[in-house]
């Protein structure tokens, strides 16, 4: 067993008080620390990641890989992410790191091992192998799948601290109602059943909900749901799942009248369809993905398919655990 440095017995004394009682965050750690599948994820990664030789050894590659969900989960910069680590004892157990023998990773490093995720794709990876896992777990992909998109802020601003002074060009305006935006987009494919992600795509924002629809779909759905921006997409939709019949909802307005029967028929539909909103929102909200953090889609498309990732561990351990926020 490794021996306690004075700055780990400090840390221990500080951390079990008699009157102290555990935090969210501390709650919200030990459950990620218990159902993420860090085996599995590592191996992922392991096959890029620098080996050890000549020069300074590499740090262990799943206290990176745990500091990198860090920064998903509390929406955290390399330099915050660095700052934090100093200042929160919770997360320096997470991370396992001890100032007593160690210094926190820095910003530089961390932004390496995040482009190594980017230039090799892993992000993808690590979502996909994620749901690998869960269906091994008893997470199935069953009769249906909801489709949905959600736009992701860009700065608009021609004032960027960027060497151009210019606008992300990867990113386009849309019109949203009255209000234009000028973001990326956010397309999923979520199981209507279990509520999990099982597809996405990312896109400029002025890419048509529709077009990305073949992409989102498995193949053997039964029932496919989505909303207004779907309708008409039953040839496409026949094409990729055969068998499916699609429940997308319908336009209920014509010429200022309104079909009521099709309007409550997309009320139910709606009951089942707002599963997907379901994982907009911890990405969004508790993940704080509302804006992207980096130029190009390439980028921020790594760091979505993370986040969902996170998302489906984070919606399945509800299946036996009560909810906890960090």
């Amino acid at each position: 067993m490794k021996q306690l440095t004075l700055a780990m017995a400090v840390d221990l004394c500080a951390g079990f008080g008699a009157q102290r009682k555990p935090t969210r965050r501390e709650a919200f750690l030990d459950e990620m620390n218990a159902i993420v599948l860090w085996a599995q994820l590592c191996a992922v990664v392991e096959p890029f990641y620098p080996k050890r030789g000549n020069g300074r050894p590499p740090i262990a590659l799943e206290r990176m890989l745990r500091i990198h969900f860090v920064q998903h989960w509390f929406n955290l910069a390399d330099l915050a992410c660095e700052e934090e680590l100093y200042d929160s004892l919770s997360l320096r157990r997470f991370v396992g790191i001890d100032l007593g023998s160690e210094t926190v990773p820095d910003a530089t490093t961390m932004l390496k091992f995040r482009h190594l995720l980017e230039e090799q794709k892993l992000g993808e990876r690590i979502f996909s192998e994620v749901g690998l896992a869960l269906q091994e777990r008893g997470a199935k992909l069953k009769s249906g799948t909801i489709v949905d998109a959600t736009l992701i802020g860009a700065p608009s601003s021609t004032k960027n601290k960027n060497k151009e002074k210019a606008r992300d060009p990867e990113m386009q305006q849309t019109r949203k109602g009255q209000q234009r935006y000028f973001d990326m987009k956010l397309h999923i494919g979520v199981d209507s059943q279990s509520g999990l992600a099982h597809s996405a795509v990312v896109t400029a924002a002025n890419v048509h909900d529709k077009h990305p629809l073949p992409q989102l779909l498995n193949g053997n759905e039964q029932r496919v749901y989505g909303d207004s921006a779907y309708a008409s997409q039953k040839a496409v939709i026949h094409s990729k799942a055969p068998k499916a019949r699609d429940f997308t909802n319908k336009r209920t307005r014509r010429k200022d009248i309104v079909d009521e029967v099709a309007r409550r028929k997309n009320r139910n539909k709606s009951k089942v369809r707002a599963r997907v909103e379901h994982v907009f929102a911890v990405v969004k909200r508790l993940w704080g993905f509302t804006k992207v953090r980096y130029r190009g889609l390439a980028k921020n498309a790594d760091r979505a398919f993370v986040a969902l990732a996170l998302t489906n561990l984070y919606v399945w351990r509800g299946r036996s655990t009560a909810q906890v926020r960090p």
